[in-house]
């Protein structure tokens, strides 16, 4: 089996961009990127002003966390960083434009039931490449091949609602979508009777790319 070591501090593949961000370049240099982060943000020296290397340690025991978040992939959101949140004080899940599947399904009912977390909050973003490949796929008739047409296939009865072609239709289905996810998790079979009963609430929220700021779509 081969080992892989870190690369040394200091030694920055051809290819790499500072703080990792790199267009084509190498999965070598990418790596380095990451190894180099950690290394930054183990000695305390982080760029990026995520200096949570205390923290790090101070929950390494059972976790507390008040709250689980459901976002997109996209690389411009990273949600405990946007939230201002450390260790132990979230728990994130990321898909494609926030589609859930069973085992999202399933992990925010653990979260919920197992450690007692009562907010769960389903959070999309404007310009969200998802919406805009299941749009440009309906209006194609062409659905993408793999696992990206169950994204599309997810995504699409949101942009159905709003008008495949309505002006508006990427903005407004972004928020539909996230109004059909909340909906979605309201009347999930585990989470219906703690909801009903408000000791869990399930809330939707859009991030604005250009500002960074949250908007509640249905608050609690």
């Amino acid at each position: 089996m081969a080992v892989s070591r870190a690369v040394p501090a200091g030694s920055v593949p051809a290819g790499s961009v500072p703080g990792g961000r790199a267009r084509g370049g190498t999965p070598r240099a990418a790596l380095a990127a990451l190894l180099a982060g950690n290394r930054r943000f183990v000695s305390g020296q982080p760029v990026h002003g995520h200096d949570v290397t205390a923290a790090a340690a101070s929950a390494s025991g059972d976790q507390q966390p008040y709250a689980v978040l459901l976002g997109c992939i996209d690389s411009r959101v990273p949600l405990e960083a946007i939230f201002d949140q450390t260790f132990g004080s979230i728990c994130v899940i990321r898909t494609g434009a926030h589609v859930l599947d069973r085992a999202v399904l399933g992990s925010i009912e653990y979260v919920v039931e197992a450690l007692g977390v009562p907010l769960v909050m389903v959070l999309g973003h404007e310009r969200c490449g998802a919406v805009e490949a299941t749009v440009e796929a309906l209006r194609s008739g062409r659905r993408p091949e793999g696992a990206l047409a169950h994204l599309v296939d997810r995504i699409a009865p949101a942009v159905t609602e709003v008008g495949v072609d309505d002006p508006q239709v990427r903005p407004l289905a972004i928020r539909r979508h996230v109004a059909r996810t909340v909906a979605t998790l309201r009347a999930d079979p585990l989470l219906a009777e703690p909801v009903d009963a408000g000791r869990v609430a399930v809330t939707g929220a859009l991030y604005d790319l250009a500002t960074g700021e949250v908007a509640l779509l249905d608050p609690p």
